[in-house]
């Protein structure tokens, strides 16, 4: 499956955890993947919307990853989507460019996992507060796929930040689980 993952990092060489996930030879073994790095490509944040729109065209399955930023994705994701996911391409009623294509959120997280649950220190589950953009997604009649997250990236060993690289690896490459309402 043709996939296209937009690592959407501010400060991508200082980031241990999105590095290896981004760099994991797994992503690249059987040639469908193509890696991108948004910070790089818009340092002046001006997003090239017809460039954006045809490479979507392209791909089966687009991943999102990037930091959780205070309960959401850093601010150039926000905008690349603001600009390219535009009415009557990607929503709407004449906008089904999108139209069950796959669309997959990965983002990594400081805290705890316990800390995104029911009581924890930020009250909701990442699947909870990863809903806004969920919700956009399903607006342009994706066929949303679970959402990869791990935790404590700043403290745990690069031992275990590659056993969660495998793992990532392994959910961007699997087939769909869930069958699209679309």
């Amino acid at each position: 499956m043709k996939t296209m993952v937009i690592v959407a990092h501010p400060n991508l060489d200082n980031s241990r955890a999105n590095r290896m996930l981004m760099e994991h030879d797994g992503l690249y073994a059987n040639g469908n993947v193509d890696v991108r790095d948004l910070y790089k490509e818009y340092p002046d944040w001006t997003i090239d919307i017809e460039r954006e729109q045809q490479l979507l065209l392209q791909y089966e399955r687009v991943v999102f990853q990037f930091p959780f930023y205070w309960y959401s994705c850093p601010p150039l994701l926000k905008k690349w989507m603001d600009d390219v996911l535009t009415f009557g391409w990607a929503f709407g009623p004449e906008g089904n460019k999108l139209k069950g294509k796959e669309f997959m959120l990965a983002t990594t997280a400081a805290g705890l996992e316990q800390g995104y649950q029911a009581g924890g220190d930020n009250w909701y589950t990442a699947s909870e507060l990863l809903r806004p953009i969920q919700a956009t997604l399903n607006r342009c009649k994706v066929h949303y796929l679970p959402a990869f997250v791990t935790y404590n990236v700043e403290r745990v060993s690069d031992e275990t930040l590659r056993a969660e690289a495998d793992r990532y690896v392994q959910q961007v490459l699997a087939p769909a689980v869930v069958e699209s309402r679309y």
